[in-house]
Order: structure tokens, then sequence, then C-alpha cells
């Protein structure tokens, strides 16, 4: 099943599955994530014209961590 985009998923490994990245507060370029920046904006930090960041979230036990989804459905707001 594919993710939505945006989504906030708890893997209890020390890597990223493809298409998906560590919630680790790093900024990300706007411009390779326009879809992912037009979920979330600002709301994590970045400048909002070049960069934004993913949020920083700390996983419950070691070897856990929360990843974001960088592709997926774009999710409807209906």
């Amino acid at each position: 099943m594919e993710p939505f985009l945006g989504q906030i998923q708890l893997f209890p490994y020390t890597f990223a599955p493809r298409g998906w990245a560590l919630c680790d507060g790093r900024s990300l370029p706007i411009s390779q994530n326009q879809a992912l920046f037009a979920l979330i904006g600002t709301n994590f930090g970045g400048d909002g014209r070049t960069t934004f960041a993913l949020p920083k979230l700390a996983g419950p036990a070691a070897d856990l961590g929360y990843y974001i989804a960088l592709q997926g459905i774009f999710p409807s707001r209906e």
C-alpha cells in the first residue's frame, strides 16, 4: 500500500526506507520537494523561499525512528 505524502510512521530500522526520511529536523530544498512543502510549509523551520524543515521527532527507543514519506499519494482535503 502506498503511503500518503507526509505520513509519519514508526519503523524499527536504523536506515530510511526508500521514499522516506528520518524525522530529524533536517532542511530540504523546496525545489526538489514541492509537494511535501505544499503540505507542511515552514511549520518545522526553513526560510520558506528555498528551504523547509522536516519535523524533529525522537524515537521511543534505540533502533526505533519516526520517518516521513517523501513520496506517495497527495492527501485529499475533502
